[in-house]
């Protein structure tokens, strides 16, 4: 299934994609948060697909709806140079253990949201991102026991600013910018989305491809990542783990070739078997 989250006159929402467009479940006895309907685990996502595929919903046209962030976590962790050609389009090896940051809750937006870029800084750059939604506590759990763990998945942009994350070796100064984790509009269940397969993951500015990779390369895959995450950071349903970007970010061309983000740029974050995240920048 693929599940989203909409303001509808004020209040939330959650919804579930079906080819017509997206049913609101909330309308139908169901819960007004994702993190309610990931607390409910696996009996509250049989009681969903039962209702769903006995009953006809009149669904809401996707285009219509305003998007709110995909869940509500208490942690949003970052893995950083995840894959070997980003790596080296850096400048740095590829590491031998998995390299974590963090971004806070306010740097969450939503589907469509526009981002503020604030003026003091002027190095902006974009991310393309598998992103891991957390389904169930998880603390010291291993590679083979981390799936039971998730949820699902989906899109991200690990939005940075460069110049501000170039001050000390912690990055989370570029990173945990207000609204500086677009993430979104949906969560494919884990059931729907296997991240050992093949999935292509692409960045655009302004419909021109920036970055096109896929998950078969990154360096620690999202099952380790969890894992090794979980040694430091007990981990609760509705966290968020951002698993790193493909080669193509700005900072990995020629200082001549940069051309930063800048308000008026749209950006765009497809992942194969997911979706589409827009992001205007203000």
């Amino acid at each position: 299934m693929k599940f989203c989250t909409f303001d509808l006159n004020g209040r939330s929402c959650v919804g579930v994609k079906i080819s017509g467009g997206v049913v609101n479940i909330s309308a139908i006895g169901f819960p007004e948060t994702i993190n309610e309907v990931i607390a409910g685990g696996s009996e509250m996502l049989a009681r969903i697909s039962d209702v769903l595929g006995a009953n006809a919903h009149s669904p809401l046209c996707e285009d219509d709806l305003k998007f709110l962030p995909v869940t509500k976590p208490k942690k949003i962790i970052c893995k950083g140079l995840n894959y070997r050609d980003h790596a080296l389009e850096t400048g740095k090896d590829a590491p031998q253990h998995p390299v974590f940051f963090s971004k806070f809750n306010d740097s969450l937006s939503a589907h469509g949201e526009p981002v503020h870029l604030p003026p003091w800084l002027k190095k902006f750059d974009h991310e393309a991102e598998l992103v891991i939604v957390i389904g169930s506590y998880a603390y010291n759990v291993t590679p083979e026991n981390a799936e039971a763990h998730i949820f699902g998945y989906t899109c991200g942009n690990d939005l940075s600013a460069r110049d501000a994350q170039a001050l000390s070796s912690q990055w989370i100064a570029g990173k945990a910018l207000p609204g500086f984790a677009p993430t979104g509009p949906f969560i494919v269940t884990r059931d729907s989305f296997d991240p050992r397969e093949s999935h292509g993951v692409f960045c655009e500015i302004n419909g021109v491809t920036a970055q096109a990779g896929n998950t078969t390369d990154m360096i620690f895959p999202c099952f380790d990542i969890v894992s090794a995450a979980s040694l430091y950071f007990p981990l609760n349903p509705g966290d968020l783990i951002f698993t790193g970007t493909p080669a193509g970010v700005i900072m990995g061309r020629k200082k001549e070739d940069r051309c930063w983000l800048k308000p008026g740029d749209v950006v765009t974050v497809k992942i194969d078997g997911i979706g589409e995240l827009r992001t205007p920048l203000v």
